[in-house]
């Protein structure tokens, strides 16, 4: 009897000491809120004042050439703004640009990431080759690709093609948004194939053994076992991919200046015409919260679906 009184006491004395270290430990997490409240505040202010910054300058009338100009403008730079041809063009521009470089990044990344899973000799070094243009500058590769591949008297592509007997092709001038796509491309392929290698590498061996026993081809596989597996990844792909490349801007900028005419401005690119070259603050304004609504709609929809592939 004595022994069970001494038993229950302790397991009583535990339970006890229990809810005071989980009641302690509450506690603590409640006391964390002082640490973690400046870096939250901190965060809140960069985003928030840049942001009503934007929205008050585009409703006044604010030109740098002009300071004779001032006052309230209401909407009258976003009435100018979307009557204006040039941005509709610069939107279909971006679209064209944005869904070009992830259709090529994609299908570029996926069929990589197969070949590379494959073992063979110096794959590290090909591997390092593949992922190396994703570690260049913008500004740089973009100079890269004017000045020695598509230069059109010096330019590697143009000494290749008079070696079999073709004329030269004036990248910039005659295809001018095909050539901000290779660029861009050739940049973002390393991204998507480091993401989709990775997922291929977590795909379970015995499952392809089983499928190789079953008598599946390559084809097969690909498009029944690891595409289906690649379908997260893919969308992480996208997602990522396509809120970068609605801010391309360096490419453009380094190699055509959005030109000819506007056959390669894009909408970021035409921000910055609207503002520095134009010296139009309060247009260049609107055209930044029209971006922004842009932008967030974009996202809203690619967090929604990454979010509904994740769940099945």
């Amino acid at each position: 009897m004595a022994m069970t009184k001494s038993a229950n006491g302790t397991a009583q004395r535990r339970i006890r000491y229990s809810a005071a270290a989980r009641r302690k430990g509450s506690r603590r997490q409640v006391n964390t809120l002082p640490l973690v409240s400046p870096s939250v505040i901190v965060l809140f202010l960069w985003m928030i004042v840049p942001l009503g910054m934007t929205i008050y300058f585009s409703l006044i009338r604010y030109n740098l050439q002009n300071p004779f100009l001032t006052g309230f403008a209401g909407i009258e730079n976003y009435e100018y703004l979307l009557t204006d041809p040039a941005l509709w063009t610069a939107m279909w521009n971006t679209l064209i640009l944005v869904g070009s470089v992830l259709v090529i990044t994609v299908v570029c990344g996926t069929l990589l990431a197969v070949l590379f899973d494959a073992e063979f000799y110096g794959r590290g070094i090909a591997r390092l080759l593949v992922i190396a243009p994703f570690f260049v500058m913008p500004t740089v590769s973009a100079l890269v690709w004017k000045n020695l591949l598509m230069h059109p008297i010096n330019g590697v592509f143009s000494s290749l093609l008079r070696g079999i007997g073709l004329e030269p092709i004036d990248w910039f001038a005659d295809a001018p948004l095909l050539s901000i796509i290779i660029i861009v491309s050739w940049q973002w392929i390393p991204f998507a194939f480091l993401i989709l290698l990775t997922a291929i590498q977590s795909l379970d061996n015995e499952q392809k053994e089983a499928a190789r026993m079953d008598g599946a081809g390559p084809v097969s596989m690909f498009f029944f076992i690891i595409l289906p597996h690649l379908s997260r990844a893919l969308s992480v792909v996208i997602m990522i991919e396509m809120i970068f490349l609605l801010t391309i801007f360096a490419e453009i900028f380094v190699t055509t200046a959005g030109g000819p005419g506007l056959a390669t401005t894009n909408l970021p690119f035409l921000i910055y015409a609207r503002a520095l070259l134009d010296s139009d603050v309060g247009g260049a304004s609107a055209g930044g919260i029209i971006a922004v609504v842009l932008a967030n709609i974009v996202a809203i929809f690619l967090v929604r679906a990454v979010a509904r592939n994740l769940d099945q």
